[in-house]
């Protein structure tokens, strides 16, 4: 037995050395402690060695068992696991495995441990993780030479070995300070370190995680069994989950937190420091946001595949892809906030691929679907150079000549590109468009068949067409193709009607060469009479009479001091204004075409030949001439005249936006709204000065010659539009010399509408028209003849009184005359209604009712039995009438042109015999049931699917009434607010419910702007408008935003300057309206018909002008010209706001042909003169 047994199985290990058996016994450094030490080490490594041969002996006998994958692993285990231990090993294994030790001396391991400490611990050469270590390193470091593809892959470290934390001085931890270091560079200033804190710290609102949670659906609570509510009579004070919550906070913290119990749970959670119990749940909840919207996507792409003909389907899921990029990449605000520039980067150019993509195997699926087309192209606009999409466009209407629509978005192409844009290449494609459907529709073009209302698609094209060539100044042309269109319509010769339309207008170029006169001109008799006369042999000679007086020429520089560009400008407008007719020789005085000193006054024959359509339903033809009167600038029938096309491609004046109701006249000023196109010949900039000059002394004589010419051939009911339009022209122009305040302008104007007027009257058709008598006796009353317009109104109801309710021309007249007689009864009285029995509107309303045609009963008391009687009379005939609606809608889709209907005079007429009688609340509830009647018929028609011209008209008929009785209530309930106490919360209700039905009205935005601005708080007014324009793509809402803005800015900054005893202010302080303003323009180019309305970047560039940002202005600009290239007013605005470039301006309308009255070079001749 060995004489120290701790040291024995170590001992056995060793080998024995012969020259040491002697000094066994000699063990002079002998310790208590340290044998003790050195036991227990030894007696842990045999136990391994033990371990480690057990597992060996179990490998060995396993490999034939497992395969050679569970071997390999374990080896290497083994053998990582011996190199460990014999670093720390002394001594060499014996042969015996046991049997024999070699003597380890406490002197010898004491020593090893001292050169261990000293010697420095090697630095590892791989990475291993702390937790992995079985005992803790005394270097946690470890220097890796293999290299990482992944860096020359991404550029970049991985984000997860960047470690996180805040250097405090500039030494490194587990470096030798002798052979390595690190040079310290601070990338980012403690500001940005700062703010990168605060965003790892917590997500803003507008971030996208907190995007996503606002997004996802709010999970749906489900009542338990033990959740049912009980039928108690209290509402209790706490709910379960605060109890809930008070039970499992701790009792002993909660008392400290809450001593009296004051508290509720979420309150007593937060003072100690934690959270609610559910809201870890509720933040996993809201990061499943992807995984809805990927959801979605499965969803579609299902449905799609088992109804791949659904092309709505199709649409939808190219436009869900916009919702998807939102949350992929940062959502919209995010990706608004980017210039041009940053919105073409990948993320944005691959969302249009994908759109693209799925489009393109849409129209594989569906090659016939116009749509789908189109929403393809729209996305290429985006992706492809502006020539190949041109080709792709005339490939597309190549394939499909028929389609109206198609042809329409191709001409707005051809005018929106300015890289490809010249008025010749698109007044070519008009013409282009206009032969192909004429073939189409005379069944000359064999291989497409003529598709339903193909006639009034060709109509508003032409249209459309007129317009865009008096919006790039050549008036000429368009006033020629009006010209034209009317000899070819109402003066063809019988001879020629069965031929095509190609061989008609073949016919047609003679009439047109010969010089003879067309229509409008002096002495001109139309296309029938010269074909009559030429075949008779003869020639038509005008008499002596109509031969014209020439006029002295006024000189054209009227002051030669101003500067160069106000010369031109001056000089530009006014042969714009004179010069709209085209020039034509005069035969008699020996004049041909060289004569002409201006050749673009010429019309060629090629320059409209095209544009020639035939029109073979009368309402189509009368369509055509009110058309042609608008286009003059004569008031006429909106449903008649509706615009062709979009409404922002016209809008130009900002008249439309900035009327509003008159003080004096709170019910009848909105007789006559403005529309926001300007009439040919007055092409002014956005804040010129201009003087509203009608249409000149040459171009009534032109339109009286018109309305001469082509009354006689019209049918009666025909005639009465034209009459209307005439005599509304004459007061539009009073009301306009009223509203300049020139007294001797005004007394000659009303001379003159008032012999116009009664010229009317007299004729044989007119006289018993009661719309005529109407406007004349608001004619007077207007100049202040209130009697003769009373004994004007008396004389009309005592000829069409015996009709009483049935007529809706008479209750026209009725509700005009009441309420003409309800403002002045409140003008005379200060402001205060009189009696209800004296009042002259009641006595007119209660004998309209009666059917009495009473001239002398104006100033008699009123019984209260008539009140009650004309109240029966009123309710029984609304009720038929509004019974009677679905009646006149089957009319309508048989074709019936009686079974429009007509409910604004008669429900005005009611609504106001019942404020007067009764109440508002009365009136409100007439206005109410016509209104929910009207609309619920516009809506069904409007979902059904019928596409005739005549469900059309009626569609556009009953809009048009719903707009008008809402206008009527929001004017009576904005004149009782100003007569009486009335909640204004009333009239605020009644103005959001009809501008969210009825978005284009301008009239009910001009009340409800003027009605907001009294108040400071603009948050309700600008949630509206979002909730408004979000829902529809008309420009009219945004447009009066922005009008709403800048009111309130001018207020804001009138007020701020009238804070310092009225001295202004040296610098205004930012109050923010003007980014607010700039986003809301942003975001209206940022839509199709925003970008392309010029009356907006005109607004737009004013605006930042006016801001004193004229680099900006002048960069919006150039962007507008990308877009609406075609509106030279744009160019007069940029000339008159950026004067220094007025070279420039000119030379690019005359490169783009753009109708250019003086060129520069004869501005420089007549200023040598």
């Amino acid at each position: 037995m060995a004489l120290f047994p701790a040291f024995a199985e170590a001992a056995s290990h060793n080998e024995v050395d012969s020259s040491k058996e002697l000094d066994w016994l000699n063990n002079q450094s002998f310790q208590t402690g340290d044998a003790l030490l050195l036991h227990h080490r030894f007696l842990e490594k045999p136990s391994e060695r033990t371990t480690q041969r057990e597992e060996s002996r179990d490998v060995s006998s396993g490999e034939g068992e497992e395969g050679d994958v569970d071997l390999v692993p374990k080896k290497k285990k083994k053998k990582r696991k011996k190199k460990k231990k014999q670093k720390k090993k002394s001594g060499r294994c014996s042969d015996s495995g046991g049997s024999e030790s070699d003597t380890v001396f406490p002197s010898d391991l004491r020593r090893e441990e001292v050169a261990e400490r000293l010697q420095e611990a090697p630095l590892a050469a791989r990475f291993s993780w702390l937790d992995d270590l079985q005992s803790p390193t005394h270097q946690p470091f470890c220097v890796d030479r293999k290299p990482d593809p992944a860096n020359w892959t991404y550029k970049s470290l991985y984000r997860g070995d960047v470690a996180r934390y805040r250097r405090k001085g500039r030494s490194s931890l587990g470096l030798d300070p002798l052979r390595q270091g690190i040079s310290w560079e601070d990338s980012e200033t403690r500001k940005n370190q700062k703010g990168r804190d605060a965003k790892t710290a917590a997500d803003r609102y507008f971030s996208t995680v907190s995007r996503q949670v606002l997004r996802a659906e709010p999970p749906i609570p489900v009542l338990t069994s033990g959740d049912a509510p009980s039928p108690t009579t209290f509402l209790p004070l706490g709910d379960k989950g605060d109890n809930k919550a008070r039970e499992t906070a701790d009792p002993g913290q909660a008392g400290l937190v809450n001593p009296l119990g004051v508290y509720d749970s979420s309150t007593a959670l937060w003072l100690q420091g934690r959270g609610r119990p559910g809201q870890q749940e509720q933040d996993a909840q809201s990061e499943g946001g992807p995984a809805v919207f990927g959801g979605r996507t499965e969803e579609f792409n299902r449905r799609l595949r088992e109804q791949p003909a659904d092309t709505q389907l199709w649409i939808q899921f190219i436009q869900y892809q916009d919702e998807l990029s939102a949350i992929t990449f940062g959502g919209e605000v995010e990706q608004q906030a980017r210039d041009a520039a940053e919105r073409r980067k990948s993320s944005y150019r691959a969302v249009l691929e994908k759109k693209l993509s799925i489009a393109e195997r849409a129209v594989a699926t569906n090659p016939l679907c116009i749509p789908l087309q189109l929403e393809r192209l729209k996305i290429c606009q985006e992706l492809w150079e502006p020539s190949a999409l041109a080709k792709e466009w005339k490939k597309l209407v190549f394939l499909h000549p028929n389609s109206a629509p198609l042809w329409r978005e191709y001409l707005l192409f051809t005018q929106s590109y300015f890289s490809n844009f010249s008025v010749s290449k698109v007044n070519s494609a008009y013409g282009k468009c206009l032969s192909t459907l004429s073939a189409v529709r005379d069944g000359s073009m064999v291989s497409h068949p003529a598709l339903p209302g193909i006639e009034e698609d060709m109509l508003d094209i032409f249209i459309q067409q007129c317009h865009f060539l008096r919006q790039s100044g050549h008036s000429e042309k368009a006033v020629s193709l009006f010209q034209a269109m009317m000899d070819f319509t109402f003066f063809k010769p019988d001879s020629v009607r069965e031929l095509s339309t190609k061989q008609q207008v073949e016919f047609f170029e003679t009439f047109w060469d010969s010089g003879a006169a067309r229509v409008g001109e002096l002495g001109a008799k139309g296309w029938s009479s010269w074909m009559l006369q030429q075949e008779q042999g003869g020639l038509l000679q005008p008499s002596a009479e109509e031969e014209e007086e020439e006029e002295e020429e006024e000189e054209e520089v009227k002051d030669r001091s101003q500067p160069r560009w106000t010369i031109w400008m001056d000089v530009e407008s006014s042969r714009e204004a004179a010069h709209w007719l085209p020039w034509r020789p005069d035969r008699a005085q020996g004049q041909s075409e060289e004569d002409c000193e201006d050749p673009d006054r010429q019309v060629l024959f090629d320059d409209i030949s095209p544009s020639l359509l035939l029109l073979s339903s009368p309402e189509l033809q009368l369509h055509l001439l009110l058309h042609f009167l608008s286009f003059l600038g004569l008031p006429v029938d909106p449903v008649l005249s509706a615009a062709p096309c979009q409404p922002g491609l016209l809008l130009d004046n900002l008249s439309f936006v900035t009327q509003g109701a008159s003080v004096h006249h709170p019910l009848t000023a909105f007789d006559l709204p403005e529309h926001g196109v300007s009439s040919v010949g007055h092409m002014t900039t956005l804040q010129g000065n201009r003087k509203w000059a009608g249409l000149g002394k040459h171009g009534e004589k032109f339109l009286t010659s018109v309305l001469h010419m082509v009354r006689p051939i019209l049918p009666p009911e025909h005639r009465a539009f034209l009459s209307l339009s005439w005599i509304q022209y004459q007061k539009v122009k009073v009301l306009r010399c009223l509203h300049s305040g020139d007294k001797k302008r005004l007394r000659s104007q009303g001379k003159s509408s008032k012999r116009v007027a009664k010229q009317l009257l007299k004729e044989a058709d007119n006289r018993s028209l009661l719309a005529l008598w109407r406007e004349y006796a608001h004619l007077e009353w207007m100049l202040g003849n209130l009697d003769e317009a009373r004994k004007v109104f008396s004389t009309a109801m005592a000829m069409g009184g015996a009709k009483g309710l049935s007529s809706t021309a008479l209750c026209d007249l009725c509700l005009l005359w009441a309420q003409l007689e309800v403002e002045a009864e409140v003008k005379e009285r200060g402001g205060r209604l009189g009696d209800v029995t004296a009042s002259p509107a009641v006595g007119g309303l209660t004998r309209l009712a009666e059917g009495t045609s009473s001239s002398s009963s104006s100033s008699s008391l009123v019984s209260p039995v008539s009140i009650l009687k004309a109240r029966k009379c009123y309710e029984q005939a609304l009720s038929s009438r509004l019974s009677s609606l679905d009646l006149s809608q089957s009319q309508h889709s048989r074709g019936d042109k009686d079974g429009e209907p007509r409910l604004r005079g008669l429900v005005g007429c009611f609504a106001l015999f019942q404020y007067l009688t009764v109440s508002v609340h009365a009136a409100t509830a007439v206005y109410n049931q016509a209104r929910e009647k009207l609309e619920g018929l516009h809506h069904r028609v409007l979902t059904s699917d019928e596409g005739s011209s005549s469900t059309r008209r009626c569609i556009g008929g009953l809009a048009s009434e719903c707009e008008a009785l809402a206008v009527q209530q929001v004017a009576l309930l904005r004149f009782h607010s100003t007569v009486g106490v009335f909640p204004l919360k009333t009239l605020q209700l009644t103005l959001t419910s009809a501008l969210s039905t009825w978005p284009n009205n301008t009239t009910l935005w001009n009340i409800y702007l003027q009605l907001e601005n009294r108040y400071h708080s603009a948050g309700r007014a600008r949630r509206f408008f979002h909730s408004v324009t979000r829902d529809s793509s008309s420009v009219v809402p945004r447009l009066l935003s922005i009008v709403a803005e800048q009111q309130r800015k001018q207020l804001v900054e009138a007020a701020q300057r009238s804070c310092c005893h009225s001295d202004a202010l040296p610098i205004l302080p930012e109050n923010g309206l003007g980014n607010r303003i700039r986003g809301l323009f942003e975001s209206a180019v940022a839509t199709d018909m925003g970008a392309r309305c010029p009356l907006l970047w005109k607004m737009y560039i004013h605006f930042l002008v006016s801001e004193g940002k004229v680099d900006q202005a002048s960069g919006i600009f150039y962007r507008a010209l990308q877009n609406v290239p075609w509106a030279k007013s744009l160019y007069m605005d940029a000339v008159q706001l950026f004067p220094g470039q007025l070279q420039e301006f000119v030379d690019l309308m005359t490169e783009k042909e753009l109708r250019v009255r003086l060129p520069l070079e004869e501005l420089d001749i007549l200023l040598e003169a």
